[in-house]
C-alpha cells in the first residue's frame, strides 16, 4: 500500500513497477518529464516477435500500453491497490520496430470505480503511433468503507 502512495505522489514509480515480473521482464521504465509521465520500452532482442522484419512482438507492444495505462491511473488516484484490467482494445497501427519505444496515457474520465484511459506508442516520432489502445479499469479506492473489499475471493 505504501508503494501506491508513492506513486500517487510521482515517486518511486521504477522501484515499484520493477517488482512485477513481467514489467521487469520488458524493460519498462518511467519518467517524468514536466507534468507528464512518459513510459520507455527499451529495445532488448528478447522482445522481437517477427524476425524477418523485424518487428516487436504484438503482445510486448499490449503488454507496454496497459502498463502505461495502469500506472497512469495509479499516479491520478488515491487507490489501495493497483488498478485491475476490465478491457483494453488495442489497434496496432504500425510495425513496432527494433528501436526503444515510448508512451503517453491520457485518463479521458475518471469516476470512483472506474477510468477510462487513452494511451498512444511511438517511437521515432510522437505524430507517427505505432499503437493505440483504450481500456477501462477497476479501482478500489482508499477509504472505500462499503465492506465489499474481499467480494468475489
Amino acid at each position: 500500500m505504501r508503494d501506491l502512495e508513492h506513486i500517487s505522489q510521482g515517486r518511486d514509480i521504477n522501484e515499484v513497477m520493477a517488482s512485477i515480473p513481467y514489467v521487469a521482464f520488458l524493460g519498462i521504465t518511467f519518467e517524468k518529464v514536466g507534468d507528464e509521465l512518459l513510459g520507455k520500452l527499451t529495445f532488448k532482442q528478447d522482445l522481437i516477435g517477427n524476425p524477418s522484419l523485424p518487428a516487436l512482438h504484438g503482445g510486448v507492444i499490449g503488454g507496454f500500453l496497459e502498463t502505461a495505462a495502469i500506472v497512469q491511473v495509479a499516479r491520478e488516484s488515491k487507490i489501495r491497490v493497483l488498478p485491475k484490467t476490465i478491457d483494453i482494445t488495442i489497434d496496432y497501427l504500425r510495425s513496432g520496430r527494433p528501436l526503444d519505444t515510448y508512451a503517453r496515457a491520457t485518463i479521458t474520465k475518471h469516476g470512483r470505480r472506474v477510468a477510462n484511459v487513452q494511451v498512444i506508442a511511438w517511437q521515432d516520432d510522437p505524430e507517427k503511433p505505432i499503437a493505440a489502445a483504450h481500456g477501462h479499469f477497476l479501482l478500489e479506492p482508499i477509504g472505500d468503507g462499503n465492506g465489499d473489499s474481499n467480494a468475489g475471493s
